[in-house]
Parts: structure tokens; C-alpha cells; sequence
């Protein structure tokens, strides 16, 4: 018969009475036999319990508390939840998408101003190959009116004593240096000119296709920002359908996780100035000082401590150094989802702080489930 500590069988009955004593019952002769069986067999449940029960654990490597989830006061809030989720992915696409028109609008300008000192270059070349040309063809328009040869030989024979040919040969040489010098002068304008139209060509090239990619990134702007205002209206559409209570959980700042010590004086001010900002509403797009968005909050804590990192989330997951999660420390940038559209900053005992989404607070939170990585940049 199967039985647990308490002697139960299976069928989850107790077995604790006894049957009463009955004389001249032949069962009676059975009736010890029995007890010992089934008091060897609780006493064999007893010892099973108590090893199953007073083992020590294994021992492991302390890990980081299970990733939880903010437990929704109502299905009405745990939709919105869901809604506001997906409207941070569609938030943080259009600023990723503005961070790329920046910045191709950032080298359009490079190029243009490349492609107009080029130009100016060019002009200035060609002006000094204008002058140099008119120099070097004085020299052959002389030597051909004249019909005399620039050389020491045309001398010799043309003069009537050795002082006017000395006089000759130091005319010449002049001469001959002039005319080297202009003739180098004129090489090098055309090679300058040369270069520098080369060079506005590539330039003007490269700017042509900068400027039709920042083109292409503008009209992919719009259709993003439709997406994104379109959820937001849902958004706002669940949010009344939110009663005090849920509002009430989304103000929530999370618990009081007392002193945060981090690793160094960088990462200490930038938790320092989000823990500062418990509180303070999302609000997408912002990056504070008073309204943040998640990498709002994140790039807004560390200028703080002097350190200019990415806007986006997604461009904050790929800047500092990698870390794995078993590894975190206070100060580190921990991210979510995939691809990334969510991050916060990484207090300890397995807490973050962050700006959750639209509606909700700056606030303390466990680390979400749909975590997918970590950087450290201070």
C-alpha cells in the first residue's frame, strides 16, 4: 500500500484507527502479524519523509532573482500594457529613423561643403594655369620672332668676344630659369585643377546619394510616425478604459531599494539622477528634465556624469562594452525585447530603473523576462 509521513494510502485516507479488540474473533490470531506490517511500513514512510524532507539543497552559484512581471491590477490594464508596448517599439523605431535622418542630413552637409571648396579650389587652379600659360608662351612667342635658340651654343656663334658671350650665357641662364619656373608653375595649376575637379565630382556624387537616401529615410519618417500616432489614439482609447486602481498601480514608484552603491563616480551620478526622477511622467519622444521616454531617461542620467551616449535604445544597445547578466552592476544599461525598444539602468538586486511607456512613471521594477542584454559605459 502506497502511503506518505502521515500514513495516508492512496486514495488519501488517513489510516490512524484501530480496530477494537474482539475475544474469540479467529482474526484476532492475524491481528499482530498485521500491526507489525503496517506499523514497519509507516515507520518506513517516516524515515522516507524525513530524508525527503531534511536534505540539504545542492550548492550553487548565487544567480539574480527570476525576471518578473508587474502584476496588473485588471485585464483592462494588462491590455493597455500590451498596447503601450507595442507603441514604445513603434516610438523608438521613429527616433531611430530620425537619428538616421540626422545624420545623413549631418553628411550631406560635409559633403556639400566638400563638394563648394573643391569647386573653389578648381576655380583658383584654373586661374593660375590662365597665368602660368601666358607666361611659358611669352618664352616661345620670343624665341619664335626673334628666330634666336635659348642655348650657350647660339651664343658662342653670335658673339664677337668672350665678355659678350659670358654676358649672353648669364642672360640665358635667367632666361632658362624663368621659363623652367613658369613651365613648372603651369604643371602644377593644371595638376591642382585637375585634382580639385576629381574631386568635386566625387563629392558631388556622394551627395547626390546622400541626398536622395535622406529622402527616402524622410518619407519612411512619416509612415512611421502615422504607425505611431495611430497607436497612440488606441492607446488613449484603452486608457479610458482604466479604472482609479490601475491608475493608481501605474503611479506606483516601485520599492524603496534603499542605498545604491555602484562601482564608480560615472555610473553612481547617472543612478543618482534617474533615482532623482522617481516619478516623473513618460512622455514619448522626451528626454527630460522633467518627461523621459526609456532611452530619454538613460542618455539624460549619464550626460549627467559627462558621458554623451546614443539616444535610441537600440544605438545605446550596440555602444560600451558587452555584459553578461550574470555579471551586472549598478550603472549598467539593461535592454529588452528583440529587436531591442526598451532600456533601463541597472540598480542591483536584480531591479532596474526606468521609464515604462506612456501613461506610466519613472519608477523602480524588476528586470523584465524579455530581457536580451546589457552594456556598461561607465
Amino acid at each position: 500500500m502506497l502511503c506518505d509521513a502521515r500514513g495516508r494510502d492512496h486514495r488519501g485516507v488517513v489510516r490512524t484507527g484501530r480496530r477494537p479488540e474482539s475475544k474469540g474473533d479467529p482474526r484476532d490470531v492475524q491481528s499482530h502479524p498485521v500491526k507489525r506490517v503496517v506499523s514497519g511500513a509507516l515507520a518506513a514512510c517516516a524515515v522516507i519523509a524525513v530524508v525527503t524532507f531534511t536534505q540539504a539543497p545542492a550548492t550553487a552559484t548565487p544567480a539574480l532573482p527570476a525576471p518578473q512581471q508587474p502584476q496588473s491590477t485588471s485585464d483592462a490594464l494588462e491590455e493597455y500594457q500590451e498596447i503601450a508596448a507595442k507603441a514604445e517599439r513603434l516610438n523608438e523605431d521613429y527616433l531611430k529613423a530620425q537619428e538616421d535622418l540626422e545624420a545623413k542630413q549631418d553628411e550631406l552637409d560635409k559633403l556639400s561643403k566638400k563638394l563648394g571648396k573643391a569647386k573653389d579650389a578648381e576655380r583658383d587652379a584654373r586661374a593660375d594655369e590662365e597665368e602660368f600659360r601666358e607666361e611659358v608662351d611669352k618664352f616661345a612667342g620670343a624665341s619664335f620672332t626673334s628666330g634666336a635658340q635659348l642655348s650657350k651654343l647660339s651664343a658662342l656663334l653670335t658673339v664677337d668676344s668672350p665678355s659678350d658671350f659670358l654676358d649672353r650665357s648669364s642672360a640665358i641662364d635667367l632666361l632658362a630659369a624663368d621659363q623652367n619656373r613658369a613651365l613648372s608653375a603651369l604643371r602644377d595649376a593644371v595638376e591642382r585643377a585637375e585634382g580639385s575637379r576629381s574631386e568635386a565630382a566625387t563629392a558631388q556624387q556622394k551627395a547626390k546619394k546622400a541626398k536622395d537616401k535622406a529622402a527616402e529615410i524622410a518619407a519612411d519618417l512619416k509612415v512611421r510616425k502615422d504607425k505611431l500616432e495611430d497607436q497612440k489614439a488606441e492607446l488613449a482609447a484603452q486608457a479610458n478604459q482604466l479604472s482609479a486602481a490601475d491608475q493608481a498601480a501605474q503611479q506606483d514608484t516601485g520599492p524603496d531599494v534603499g542605498p545604491i552603491t555602484a562601482p564608480g563616480p560615472a555610473a553612481q551620478t547617472a543612478i543618482d539622477a534617474a533615482m532623482s526622477k522617481l516619478g516623473s511622467p513618460y512622455v514619448y519622444g522626451a528626454t527630460g528634465p522633467s518627461q523621459f521616454d526609456c532611452s530619454g531617461l538613460t542618455s539624460w542620467a549619464y550626460a549627467q556624469a559627462g558621458i554623451n551616449i546614443p539616444r535610441t535604445s537600440s544605438s545605446q544597445s550596440t555602444y560600451g562594452t558587452p555584459v553578461s547578466r550574470s555579471q551586472l552592476q549598478p550603472g549598467d544599461l539593461v535592454f529588452f525585447y528583440s529587436p531591442v525598444s526598451h532600456v533601463g539602468i541597472y540598480i542591483g538586486g536584480g531591479n532596474m530603473v526606468h521609464a515604462p511607456t506612456t501613461g506610466d512613471v519613472v519608477k523602480v521594477a524588476p528586470l523584465q523576462d524579455q530581457f536580451s542584454g546589457a552594456r556598461r559605459v561607465a
